[in-house]
């Protein structure tokens, strides 16, 4: 095989996430070539649909399944994804088949003001799509005012700037680093101005697959499934394994409030979770740890799933 077709969102992001794909297959594979066809999908079209509620509307696969149906009818080779923003089943005959190596995975918040999370004045409002953000914000500041908050990063970065009722709102850092932004000395500079920029490493737990770049091809094509195993990180494959293993168990999309994050640790994967209801403020919070990806997630539904005061 001499070439692939590369599948994408039209995004600054996706584009970048492209960029880092085809970089890791031309240092592999130098005679390998590459071409692109950008997609547009429901979810970069229905920029009014409520990703903090539950329902059909809502949910993975809105920015996905238009690359995912190009791939089962064979118009392009590989899809480029975000892995937070897929389902946790990939369809019928298709596969995560290589992850590049994962990307710094905090939540960072953007403000009008310094200090962070807990210097935000009282009844504050912060921008977020996310209800995971959105149910560990409000546990740890009750007070705050949460909206639902669309675009991509320099749109929203621009709304921040122009909307005086707005605080803050809250990004990932894997993706303003791979857009290029510079978070040195707690600020983030843009054409929108200045503003300040601090981890919530310390208040949130990322999302399933944050900062993980996804590459899923056909099982049937095993041409491509050898070239994508060339590019392949494997710490990152592992840790996603168990991350995708919890989001399958607890059928999860994006309209359920979870957040995991999994670290490498003396040759194990230790995971932690957190894990919000619909009826209740509090969350069940758990760990497990281990050397097998899946065996691990098991333990962690688990611990998830019986313990109302978390382990």
């Amino acid at each position: 095989m001499t070439s692939l077709k590369l599948g994408t969102r039209g995004s600054a992001l996706a584009l970048a996430q492209v960029d880092l794909t085809e970089a890791a297959l031309r240092r592999a594979l130098p005679h390998l070539k590459t071409e692109r066809e950008i997609f547009i999908t429901r979810g970069d079209q229905k920029l009014d649909l409520n990703l903090l509620q539950k329902g059909d509307a809502g949910g993975k696969g809105l920015f996905t399944r238009e690359l995912e149906e190009s791939l089962l009818a064979g118009s392009i080779d590989v899809a480029v994804h975000s892995l937070k923003d897929l389902p946790g089943h990939n369809p019928p005959g298709l596969t995560i088949a290589a992850v590049l190596e994962r990307a710094p995975i905090a939540d960072i918040l953007v403000s009008k003001t310094t200090g962070g999370l807990r210097a935000l004045p009282q009844g504050a409002r912060v921008g977020t799509s996310s209800i995971r953000r959105a149910r560990q914000i409000a546990w740890q500041r009750p007070d705050l005012q949460i909206e639902e908050w669309r675009g991509n990063v320099p749109t929203r970065l621009r709304k921040l700037r122009e909307r005086n009722d707005v605080a803050a709102i809250v990004l990932a850092e894997a993706g303003l680093r791979r857009l290029g932004y510079a978070l040195d000395g707690g600020k983030l500079q843009c054409d929108s101005g200045e503003f300040f920029a601090d981890s919530l490493a310390e208040y949130l737990i990322p999302a399933i697959g944050q900062g993980a770049v996804a590459l899923q091809a056909r099982e049937d094509r095993p041409e491509v499934l050898e070239i994508l195993r060339a590019i392949n990180h494997e710490p990152t494959m592992l840790a996603v394994r168990a991350e995708r293993e919890v989001q399958r168990l607890l059928a999860g999309d994006c309209s359920v409030p979870i957040g995991i994050r999994t670290d490498h640790v003396d040759g194990q994967l230790v995971m932690r979770g957190i894990l919000f209801h619909a009826d209740t403020a509090e969350p069940i919070t758990a760990t497990a740890e281990g050397t097998d990806p899946e065996t691990v997630a098991r333990a962690l539904v688990a611990g998830l799933s019986s313990s109302p005061q978390g382990a």
